[in-house]
């Protein structure tokens, strides 16, 4: 009857490793990049030995295809987070907007830019990273008709609310060398109020 009780401790002390290995990796890709983010530098990181990261992941791909996978529902799950604070007064899409542009600021985002990159010149990790990216794509999506209350068989909606999220994706990508909060919020709070006389046009 004790191995039980010994194998659930064993269990979540392995699922808090991986959990740690995959925050080491998003963290390592925002700030040195694909080319300095090895094994050895994220399990350093997370605090574990490369032996116990191999364990894990068996190589390089395996951590940073597994890292893409966890950048991605940490977006999601941030999304979602935020959602659930916005306001309900007539201010709210450009708070949705605002919301968005956050989210592909930060450092999931970094992460994820720098998984694009590297993608774009390795066909195997492309391969990996391209219907994750769709997968997240999809649920962006789905989120920012949810929270705009946007019926996307209206004309033109569903481009209006795709063309949100290329935005806020441009945004984010000006964000990497440079603080661009200031203009961010400009741009933010001209896209939602045409954004909004669109999606009231097709009401």
């Amino acid at each position: 009857m004790a191995a039980p009780s010994v194998r659930e401790p064993r269990q979540e002390r392995s699922r808090a490793t991986r959990r740690r290995l995959l925050a080491a990796a998003v963290r390592c890709l925002a700030e040195v990049g694909w080319s300095g983010s090895t094994v050895a530098v994220v399990a350093e990181r997370a605090g574990v030995s490369r032996g116990a990261a191999q364990h894990h992941f068996r190589t390089r791909e395996d951590l940073f295809t597994a890292a893409v996978r966890y950048v991605g529902e940490k977006r999601l799950d941030d999304i979602h987070r935020r959602a659930a604070a916005l306001p309900e007064e007539t201010s709210r899409v450009e708070a949705i907007v605002e919301m968005f542009a956050d989210v592909y600021s930060g450092l999931e985002f970094r992460a994820a830019l720098q998984m694009w990159a590297a993608a774009a010149h390795d066909p195997a990790l492309r391969a990996h990273v391209v219907p994750l990216e769709e997968d997240i794509g999809r649920e962006a999506h789905r989120a920012a008709l949810d929270l705009l209350g946007a019926d996307e068989s209206g004309p033109g909606v569903r481009e209006s609310v795709q063309a949100t999220l290329d935005l806020v994706r441009g945004l984010g990508l000006a964000n990497l060398l440079t603080d661009d909060r200031a203009r961010r919020g400009r741009v933010v709070r001209q896209w939602a109020r045409m954004l909004e006389r669109e999606l009231d046009a097709a009401r």
